[in-house]
């Protein structure tokens, strides 16, 4: 079932907890997912790197009014090919069923529809690190001693299962720094992908979650 309850947790004082482990691929699992979908169903949500509100829509399902820097919740639809409208720029999709995935605005580029694998572990959180730049990224602990997610190919993916935490993180191109990360807070069951559009010299890393559910 494909259900969440958002859950809060206090935050660890101590240092971050990693701990590796598989990657469960069993569609309908994990904190990233939306609401009950029919058996099959593909689901889709929007990222909006620009500056400005924007609408997306993908055949009949609308993703309206998304924030700068924020995303839309996951629509279910039955898979397939569709065209898909992302502000003024249109691109063809094709959903598979069972699968996760985010259309990206980007500034001055074309938007890309990006494959979110699922994630069942309910004992851990999922750290993600999509990387739309043009640039190999690591994320790092704020210090900068101990790699999370260690070096993300550019247009590649890159996670890791850690213990429920709240902690500061920072992206690191090499030894550069490019960015301190705000403190995210992950909870059992879910997962959290930091996007980074943008190219070497200005890139845009940003924690993208569900948005919060209110009931």
């Amino acid at each position: 079932m494909i259900s969440q309850t958002k859950r809060s947790w206090t935050s660890y004082a101590c240092a971050l907890a990693l701990g590796l482990g598989a990657l469960h691929a069993e569609a309908g699992e994990g904190g990233l997912y939306g609401p009950v979908a029919p058996k099959g169903s593909s689901f889709v949500r929007a990222y909006n790197a620009g500056n400005s509100e924007l609408s997306v829509s993908v055949g009949n399902t609308a993703l309206s009014d998304i924030a700068p820097l924020a995303s839309s919740d996951f629509s279910f639809l039955p898979p397939g090919s569709y065209s898909a409208q992302v502000g003024s720029a249109t691109l063809p999709v094709k959903l598979d069923a069972n699968r996760y995935y985010t259309l990206v605005n980007q500034p001055g580029t074309a938007p890309k529809l990006v494959e979110e694998p699922p994630f069942a572990n309910k004992q851990k959180a999922l750290l993600r690190v999509q990387n739309l730049s043009d640039s190999a990224l690591t994320l790092k602990t704020a210090d900068g001693k101990t790699p999370v997610v260690e070096a993300v190919a550019p247009n590649g993916r890159g996670e890791r299962e850690i213990n429920p935490v709240k902690v500061g993180l920072a992206l690191y191109d090499g030894e550069r720094k490019v960015s301190d990360l705000k403190p995210v807070s992950l909870a059992r069951g879910e997962v959290v992908c930091l996007y980074v559009t943008g190219s070497a010299g200005k890139l845009s890393p940003v924690w993208v979650k569900r948005p919060a559910q209110t009931n």
